[in-house]
Parts: C-alpha cells; structure tokens; sequence
C-alpha cells in the first residue's frame, strides 16, 4: 500500500493506545518500531476540531443508545473516528479490527480488505 497511491496515516490516538500497552509491557523492541513507523509514515495530531468532533460522535452514540465505551472512559473511537473526519479527505478509510463501532461514524474495514484496494 505503501508504495501506490495511498496515502497512510497514523492516528495520533492509535500511537496512544498501541504505545500504553507496549509501555506497561516493557516492550521496548516494539516502542522503537513504533517510533520508526510513525517517523516513516503521515502522523495526524489529535486538535481541538478533533476533540469537539469526538464530543459530538459520543452525545450522538449515547443519544441512540449505542455507546461505544463506558460512559466514564475517553472513548478512543470516537476520536479515531473524528481524526478521519476532520482530515476533510473523501475516501478516508479506518483500518481497524473494531469495524462495528467506528463504521458508524465513518468508513472502517479490517487492514486486511483493504490492502487490495
């Protein structure tokens, strides 16, 4: 995918969430991957149009009654989900394994049935 036409962007909330859990592992080997990986690809940080596009995504689950995640918790979908919205791009596509939460918001697919397209 790298080398066609697609543009590969690393949210900066999926550095977050992927970085955490290698930290409490002391994943070091994997921490200095993921520094390499987001040196080589796009990094999209997470702004303030981000963050009120989340809030907007999580009134409107909790409003259907379709929570993505705890009331209390931040709710990284939902800014994963408005980090695609807000880069303004038409054929924004999330690579995720949470298919269901975030094709709600926005087009998601596993990485998988992607790479072919």
């Amino acid at each position: 995918m790298i080398s066609g036409d697609h543009r590969i962007i690393v949210p900066e909330i999926a550095d977050y969430e992927v970085r955490r859990e290698l930290l409490r592992a002391n994943r070091v080997k994997g921490i200095a991957r993921l520094d390499t990986l987001i040196e080589f690809l796009e990094y999209l940080p997470i702004t303030t149009a981000t963050m009120r596009q989340a809030a907007i995504f999580w009134a409107q689950a909790r409003q259907q009654g379709k929570p993505t995640a705890d009331d209390k918790a931040i709710d990284g979908d939902m800014i994963l989900a408005a980090q695609a919205v807000t880069l303004c791009v038409s054929n924004v596509v999330i690579a995720t394994t949470n298919v269901g939460h975030l094709s709600r918001f926005v087009p998601a697919d596993l990485w998988q049935n992607i790479a072919g397209n």
